[in-house]
Parts: structure tokens; C-alpha cells; sequence
């Protein structure tokens, strides 16, 4: 288990907005800039869309606010933030069956419907940060967990979310509340 930094000064200045460039290269990865860090990133398969399709792997073109994040307890203890943090249980899901009255929302187990489990075997949602990309004005079928969470190794492509290292996660999350926007362009 990592130990949880301490808190400096710093940490109550929080970011108003963090961009996602796609890198010149690759259009499945990304250049974040979030104040004066500049961060790799990695975009969904697709790269970045901005009519987002249920199940196409593309990252939205689109400004989503943060709403707040899970943690996984039993792996490490983040850094506090100003974002409100959930602890992820074993029955956490997220619904992505477009057909589902729950349809791009969280859900307990058991549940039949197409759905992500938030308590995953790989270390990506280990801080898992829910941005509001269909989510207050939900529409059937225009993508659904869409997250800002931890990397892969060798940042592959994500199945639409836009993911950065666990290092990296940990620097930014005590610069985020609820006011701070990601931006992809």
C-alpha cells in the first residue's frame, strides 16, 4: 500500500481546466497540459470523435466537467483532494446498455445488463475520476463511462477515456474539485 503525501500549501490551488492535445504521431495518445505540467496520455482506440457512438472506442471532443472519482481502499491512499472520493466495493458497476432505464449510471451487483465492474483485477481504476460526458443530459447510446483514470503500461489505447499514469493521477488529484473541467480538443 502507498502512503498518502502530505499536504502542502500548494495543494489548495486547484485547476480550472486541464487540455488534452492529441500527440502529433498517434491520435490514441495524448499530450495533457494541466498548469505547468505536461503529461503523456493515452486516448481511446479510435482516437477522438465528436459525434461519440456507444462502443466505438473513440474518445469525446468535448469540455467535461469533473464530478468526482473512486478509489480503490485496499491499494493505496491517494492524496486528498478537494474532488470527492468514493471508495470502489466489490459490487460497483456502471451500466453501459444503451437499452437500460440505468443506462451510463453507476449499479450494484448483481445485474444482468452490460455493465463495467469499477472493482477491477488491473490497477486502471484504481483512482477512477467520473466526468460528466453524458451524464447530466444523458442521451441513449451516446457513450457511457467515459473516465479519467490510470494508464496501461506503455499507455495503449483506452476504450474511449483518457488515462494517465498512476504517478501522474497522484500529482493532479489534490488540484481537482468540482470546478475543474477537462478539456479535449
Amino acid at each position: 500500500m502507498t502512503k498518502r503525501p502530505k499536504a502542502s500549501p500548494q495543494a489548495r490551488k486547484t485547476l480550472s481546466r486541464i487540455l488534452v492535445r492529441a500527440a502529433p504521431r498517434d491520435q490514441r495518445r495524448a499530450i495533457l497540459q494541466a498548469g505547468h505540467l505536461t503529461i503523456p496520455a493515452a486516448l481511446g482506440r479510435s482516437g477522438r470523435t465528436s459525434r461519440k457512438r456507444e462502443g466505438d472506442g473513440a474518445t469525446p471532443i468535448a469540455t467535461m466537467p469533473l464530478l468526482h472519482a473512486y478509489r480503490r481502499t485496499d491499494r493505496l491512499i491517494p492524496p486528498p483532494s478537494l474532488l470527492p472520493l468514493r471508495p470502489t466495493r466489490s459490487d460497483m458497476l456502471w451500466c453501459d446498455a444503451s437499452a437500460d432505464p440505468n443506462y451510463n449510471r453507476p449499479v450494484r451487483a448483481p445485474f444482468r445488463p452490460s455493465h463495467e465492474r469499477l472493482k477491477r483485477e488491473d490497477e486502471l481504476y484504481d483512482i477512477c475520476v467520473v466526468m460528466d460526458w453524458n451524464i447530466r443530459m444523458r442521451k441513449r447510446g451516446c457513450g457511457s463511462a467515459i473516465f479519467f483514470h490510470i494508464a496501461r503500461p506503455g499507455f495503449t489505447p483506452t476504450e474511449g477515456c483518457v488515462a494517465i499514469s498512476s504517478r501522474d493521477m497522484c500529482r493532479l488529484l489534490p488540484h481537482l474539485d468540482r470546478k475543474t473541467v477537462l478539456q479535449v480538443l
